[in-house]
């Protein structure tokens, strides 16, 4: 299959990096699941003793320098000489969201082909299209409630909404009575948002100085849209809430077992001949995180744990319960399963989530089964469901079929790739998933008329 940076651009996206050896190596068929497994476990706990940590080994060829130093690692190194090495949740969210030196805030455009990766609303207009139509489906059904909110977590820039307004205009009901409301934390990424939207961009936020939303805007078909720093700040009243791609960055907690119990990974700063500035290493203790989030029955060797996107879903399920509304997940996850997928990726390939923090995108599956544990008695959960399989219920073959009909035949060449992208296994149609969930309140009413996209009609 040649080099792991020619892979398929999310496939890569599987695996840690820092086990890059025995990924090439069972992709190419050369080391099997087994040994691969058995790998991967030797590499997380081999350690040795030192201070109030043990480094965790790292198996990479050892430069003869280290890597460059980005603004943001200098204040790592900083806070971790003055107290102690970080966890992964402590560290992820420096990189991600640092007002200064973070990767959200460097200006940067990370999607697309110059950036570091590309979204499903990005590859294909069919993705956001049928996303739209499932919004439709699924707010008629309930009785088509006004006003309606879209709120949107972690927005991109913007193609998602701007789809998905353009389906809901082609019915003239639900595209009356309608404002949009972003959740983002990035400036320049709402500038983007608000050109793909609205047109134009505004220099106005010190108007709004005095309200819960950083900036306000109205789109070109003529719906308000706002935009806030956190979900807490969006009006209550029933809302679709959408997130693509947005659980997938929230800061993660990694916790390995070893012979001497749970213990936490930790970020420390490498003063060896590592090859980074930065190295893994393990608690010599208990932490908080290895005693609250781990249960008896736990069978895995390592796992991942976000306690933002559980109070997120938790928050979701509060308002979707009190206020009504639907919400739709997308995202790269498993089941409960699987257990070391921390990595980076920096134009389109796997970067070292420890090289030169701050210039790469940090990420980690999603949990489905830890999320739907949280809030399955507050809400009607539906899915995880595969890409592909929503996608195709949703109707993404006839949808196909008509836009050729009416295109060129380069623009048929990438309608096609979007679709093979979008819906084959070995690329996003197993490993990216929907989640939806309803109010518990319409639950023998979904019984009868289930939610579109997570079932297959059957004329």
């Amino acid at each position: 299959m040649g080099s792991l940076s020619k892979l398929p651009w999310k496939i890569s996206r599987l695996y840690c990096h820092s086990h890059l050896p025995l990924v090439a190596g069972y992709w190419k068929g050369s080391i099997s699941k087994e040994k691969y497994k058995k790998g991967r476990l030797s590499t997380c706990t081999h350690i040795r003793s030192i201070g109030t940590s043990v480094p965790v080994s790292r198996s990479q060829v050892i430069p003869n320098s280290k890597s460059p130093e980005t603004p943001l690692l200098k204040q790592l190194k900083a806070r971790i000489k003055l107290s102690g090495p970080l966890t992964v949740y402590d560290y992820m969210k420096e990189v991600l969201i640092n007002p200064v030196a973070g990767y959200y805030a460097a200006g940067q455009d990370m999607f697309g082909s110059q950036g570091d990766y590309i979204t499903s609303p990005e590859i294909c207009q069919m993705f956001g299209e049928l996303v739209g139509v499932w919004v439709y489906s699924e707010w008629y059904k309930l009785g088509s409630p006004k006003p309606l909110q879209l709120v949107e977590l972690g927005p991109g820039r913007g193609t998602l909404m701007q789809d998905i307004l353009r389906v809901l205009q082609q019915f003239g009901e639900a595209g009356s009575d309608l404002s949009v409301h972003f959740v983002e934390v990035s400036e320049e990424l709402s500038c983007k948002q608000e050109e793909k939207l609205c047109g134009v961009v505004q220099s106005n936020k010190d108007d709004y100085e005095k309200e819960l939303y950083f900036k306000k805007s109205t789109t070109t078909g003529g719906s308000p849209v706002f935009w806030y720093r956190h979900l807490g700040s969006v009006p209550r009243s029933f809302s679709v809430f959408l997130a693509n791609e947005f659980f997938d960055v929230l800061p993660i907690h990694k916790i390995c077992k070893t012979e001497d119990g749970w213990r936490e990974v930790l970020i420390d700063i490498d003063e060896g001949d590592g090859p980074h500035h930065l190295r893994y290493v393990l608690s010599r203790a208990e932490t908080p995180a290895t005693k609250v989030f781990i249960q008896p029955e736990e069978t895995r060797d390592e796992i991942e744990v976000s306690p933002d996107a559980a109070v997120l879903c938790e928050e979701l399920a509060s308002r979707i319960e009190e206020d009504g509304g639907i919400a739709l997940i997308m995202d790269y996850g498993h089941d409960g399963k699987d257990s070391s997928t921390f990595r980076a990726f920096k134009n389109h390939a796997l970067h070292d989530p420890l090289c030169e923090p701050g210039t790469a995108d940090l990420t980690a599956d999603v949990d489905f089964a830890h999320l739907k544990g949280q809030i399955q008695e507050r809400v009607i959960t539906y899915g995880p469901v595969t890409q592909s399989s929503f996608l195709t219920n949703m109707g993404i073959e006839f949808r196909l079929a008509n836009l050729m009909k009416h295109c060129h035949l380069d623009e048929q060449k990438s309608l096609i790739s979007g679709f093979k992208m979008l819906t084959d296994p070995l690329k996003m149609g197993t490993r990216f998933k929907f989640l939806a969930f309803f109010p518990a309140a319409v639950k023998d009413f979904l019984k009868k008329h289930p939610p579109a996209g997570f079932y297959r009609y059957e004329d």
